[in-house]
C-alpha cells in the first residue's frame, strides 16, 4: 500500500471515530496534551532501548495525536492539517539556507548558529534569544536548550576544557556551602554545578540526558544484581553492610566487564 493509500485509509477511520465513538468525540486539544507528552516518552524509551518493533508502533500513536490535533482544529475552521504541513515545508526550507539557498554551512555547529540566527529574525527581534525553550521541559533538558539557545547567538566557551575548570570552581563553591551547612545555598551552588556539568556535556557534543539514562541503566543493572544475590544468600539487603553489599556490586562491575572484553 502507497503512502498516500494508507494515510487516506488512516484518515477515514479518525472520521469515523470523531463522530462515531463516544471517547473520541468528547476529546479535544486540552485532553490530548497529557497522553501526548506520554506518548511522546513511550517513544523515546523505545527508541533508548533500540525496539523496532515499539518504535514503530509508538510512532503511530504520536502520529495519531498530530492527526488528532490538526483534525480539532479543522472542525473549528482555524487551520487543516494540509496548513501544518505547508508551515512546516515553509520553515524547513527557509531554515536551511545552506541547502535551499546561498549560504554556506559546511558543519552541523555552523547549521546551528544559523537556525538560531533566522529564528531570531523570525521573532522580529520582540522576543528574548531563550522565549523558544518551552517552561515545562524538565530543568536537565531545559539546561541543555538553554545553552545551545545562548551558543547560537555567540555566547558560548570556546574549549570544553573552560567549562572543565567552570565545573571544578564551582565544586569548590558547593563544598563552601556545605562547610556552612546552609541549605539555602547548597541547593544555588548544587544548580550551578549541574548547569555546569550538562554545559561540559554539550561542549564535547554528549547529551546529557542519554549519558544519565545510561547511567540510570547501569545502576538498575548491577542493584538488580545486587537484590537477586542477597535474596539467594536468604538474606535481606537491610540487614547487610555496605561493605558486603559493596561485594556483590563490584562482581556486578567485573562481570560486566568481562562481557564487554569478550
Amino acid at each position: 500500500m502507497s503512502f498516500v493509500e494508507s494515510y487516506n485509509r488512516f484518515a477515514d477511520v479518525l472520521d469515523r471515530l470523531r463522530v462515531e465513538c463516544p471517547w473520541d468525540k468528547k476529546q479535544t486539544w486540552e485532553t490530548l496534551r497529557t497522553m501526548t507528552i506520554e506518548e511522546t516518552y513511550e517513544l523515546a524509551e523505545a527508541i533508548s532501548q533500540n525496539d523496532v518493533p515499539n518504535v514503530k508502533k509508538e510512532l503511530g500513536d504520536v502520529f495519531l495525536h498530530i492527526a488528532f490535533y490538526a483534525k480539532i482544529a479543522t472542525e473549528q475552521q482555524l487551520f487543516s492539517f494540509a496548513d501544518v504541513l505547508d508551515t512546516l515545508t515553509d520553515k524547513l526550507i527557509y531554515r536551511h539556507p545552506h541547502i535551499f539557498g546561498n549560504v554556506e554551512a559546511e558543519t552541523a555547529e555552523e547549521v546551528t548558529r544559523n537556525w538560531e540566527k533566522l529564528k531570531l529574525k523570525e521573532k522580529d527581534g520582540n522576543k528574548s534569544v531563550l522565549s523558544g525553550v518551552p517552561t515545562t521541559l524538565p530543568a536537565l533538558i531545559k539546561a541543555y536548550r538553554i545553552q545551545g539557545k545562548a551558543q547560537g547567538v555567540g555566547f558560548d566557551w570556546d574549549e570544553a576544557s573552560q567549562v572543565l575548570d567552570k565545573v571544578n570552581e564551582e565544586l569548590n563553591e558547593l563544598r563552601v556551602e556545605i562547610d556552612a551547612a546552609d541549605s539555602d545555598k547548597m541547593e544555588a551552588e548544587m544548580g550551578d554545578l549541574l548547569f555546569a556539568v550538562i554545559n561540559l556535556a554539550r561542549k564535547l557534543h554528549i547529551n546529557p540526558e542519554n549519558a544519565l539514562e545510561r547511567t540510570n541503566k547501569k545502576f538498575i543493572r548491577r542493584f538488580s544484581y545486587l537484590e537477586e544475590h542477597t535474596i539467594k544468600q536468604g538474606r535481606d539487603l537491610k540487614d547487610m553492610s555496605l561493605a558486603e553489599m559493596d561485594l556483590l556490586w563490584n562482581e556486578a562491575k567485573q562481570l560486566e566487564r568481562n562481557k564487554e572484553n569478550k
